[in-house]
């Protein structure tokens, strides 16, 4: 846990240019943790639809997310951090509030595609940006405190959107976009570009060779099989956010107000208990650490399947909280330490795909077996997919020694 003597500690351990990012960063999400938790809820409410709708509008907005994210991180390596995270940020503050102002489904799956799109061109800059700042040794640890930061944003932001959504949903599409703006005008006023510089290059990379780039990371099968993993644990955490809220309201009608308290625990304990738990990780092999975090994913997730009452769901969270403080710093940190320096951006927009190609199928299979199978089968599935990613996790283990250190 971290106290006031300690946060000092930290603050003179790690760059100024890494503190304001991560500043700008909790601002951003808050106006996004205002908003996504209810996300399903609004659209149920709104449209009037079930959720495999809500499923196939997920799946669009992470298609194109997967497109945004592949260009943000090509053109990251080319153009720079800064350059593409103003742009993500400015641009997803205009959609947003064209998504809160839209009166017809249709046009809520146009502003989905666009907010796909344009929002996460700026994500992989940001991830690439965090491992410019910092040492290698200081990474799991920077990305830890990133996570300590967004999740004191996701602490504070469903409590007050919950309040929020009982009186307009508009205004979290609005205080959402707002709060993007601002990131923007930070980051553009204060925080320097710091994408390492190349010397004795001859020549500019091609726009062509920029992208072919992408190649070079696909044909490097540790990293494959390390996303392959990551992929079949996130399509489980996907669901926290999707299909929890509507499973606890319908099936075991739990109140909206209380789903968002289980949310800001989940956040709390990140905030109270990550940079701890990252360090105490640290000698241990990281995909030893992923892999049991998975494997508590698969136990805290199954039980929503078979537990009956709140108590029990505080539990299950609790079991899932631990596991994502264990995989997410280090699987950050894994990425960026397979990537090569020049080519960073691409390797953390691939990286990136583990979230999205999850959130492209996971809410619609979800939605499918919620409207028309026994609800339950969505955990009992969640804890098929991260036992069989924890195994991964293992077998990858004693395939390859590049990542004997905690980095």
């Amino acid at each position: 846990m971290l106290t006031f003597a300690r946060l000092q500690r930290l603050f003179r351990e790690y760059p100024r240019q890494f503190w304001l990012l991560l500043g700008a960063s909790f601002i951003d999400g808050l106006g996004g943790a205002l908003l996504f938790p209810f996300f399903t809820l609004y659209v149920t409410a709104r449209f009037d639809v079930g959720m495999t709708t809500v499923g196939i509008i997920f799946g669009i907005f992470s298609i194109s997310a997967i497109v945004g994210s592949a260009i943000g991180g090509a053109l990251s390596d080319r153009v720079g951090r800064r350059r593409m995270i103003i742009f993500g940020l400015i641009s997803s503050a205009l959609i947003t509030l064209g998504m809160g102002f839209a009166n017809d489904i249709r046009l809520f799956f146009v502003a989905a595609l666009l907010v796909g799109l344009f929002a996460n061109v700026g994500d992989p800059a940001r991830q690439a940006m965090v491992a410019d700042l910092l040492s290698p040794e200081q990474r799991a640890d920077g990305y830890g405190l990133l996570r300590v930061v967004m999740n004191l944003a996701v602490t504070i932001g469903p409590a007050i959107g919950g309040f929020m959504a009982a009186r307009s949903y508009l205004t979290l599409f609005i205080t959402d976009a707002v709060a993007s703006t601002i990131t923007a005008f930070i980051v553009f006023l204060f925080i320097r570009e710091s994408m390492p510089v190349r010397e004795g290059e001859e020549e500019r990379e091609s726009f062509a060779s920029t992208f072919s780039g992408y190649l070079v990371a696909l044909q490097d099968n540790v990293f494959v099989v390390f996303i392959i993993g990551a992929i079949l644990e996130a399509l489980v955490y996907m669901q926290m956010n999707t299909t929890l809220s509507v499973y606890l309201r319908d099936v075991h009608h739990v109140p909206t107000q209380r789903y968002g308290y289980l949310i800001s625990m989940n956040a709390l304990l990140v905030v109270l208990f990550q940079f701890y738990v990252t360090r105490k990780t640290r000698r241990f092999r990281p995909l030893h650490v992923i892999a049991m975090g998975a494997f508590l994913y698969a136990i805290g997730f199954g039980m929503f399947g078979m537990a009956k009452g709140f108590a029990f769901f505080i539990l299950a969270m609790l079991i899932i909280t631990l596991g994502e403080m264990l995989i997410v710093p280090v699987s950050q940190s894994v990425a960026s330490l397979l990537a090569p320096e020049a080519m960073r951006g691409r390797y953390m927009a691939v990286f990136g795909f583990s979230w999205a190609i999850p959130a492209t199928v996971g809410p619609l299979l979800a939605g499918l077996i919620m409207d028309y199978s026994n609800p339950d089968w969505v955990w009992y599935a969640a804890f098929i997919s991260a036992s069989t990613s924890a195994g991964i996790f293992l077998w990858l283990s004693t395939r390859t020694r590049k990542l004997d250190a905690n980095g």
